[in-house]
């Protein structure tokens, strides 16, 4: 059964993650700004070496890229699940795309100031496939 304190925790993290995949798709670091708690870190260690970004730097990187909006991207942003630990902590995981790059991120939220903010982005991408034909076989098992 949810409480209607649950409800509207749900409610406002629907929205800071609607925030976060806009400021996403249209590079738009104010947006992020308002999502990110100013402290927060952004993490990756996908080539296998641990990259760790502060915000002023993440949000520099964003600011020079150029938006999936303004190239006609497809969207894919959706949320998988949303957990919590307890009445002000959340671990929120996501599916988004920009140009080539297919992330899931883990997203460490705090309940701060009477606002859900990240204060953590964990994430991992995979890059795209170029579609290739795939032989069709015959009843025989052979193309």
């Amino acid at each position: 059964m949810h409480t209607a304190e649950n409800v509207e925790n749900l409610s406002a993290i629907s929205q800071l993650m609607a925030d976060y995949f806009d400021g996403l798709y249209y590079c738009d670091v104010e947006r992020l700004a308002r999502v990110f708690h100013p402290s927060a870190h952004y993490s990756n260690a996908n080539r296998g070496e641990l990259l760790q970004l502060d915000m002023p730097t993440y949000f520099q990187i964003v600011a020079q890229r150029r938006s999936p909006a303004s190239e006609g991207q497809q969207r894919s942003d959706r949320i998988l699940a949303i957990e919590f630990a307890g009445p002000v902590t959340a671990l929120v995981r996501v599916n988004c795309s920009i140009a080539d790059k297919y992330f899931t991120d883990f997203l460490s939220l705090i309940l701060v100031d009477g606002r859900w903010q990240i204060i953590a982005k964990v994430f991992h991408y995979e890059l795209s496939q170029p579609q290739t034909s795939i032989p069709t076989l015959n009843s025989n098992g052979e193309s």
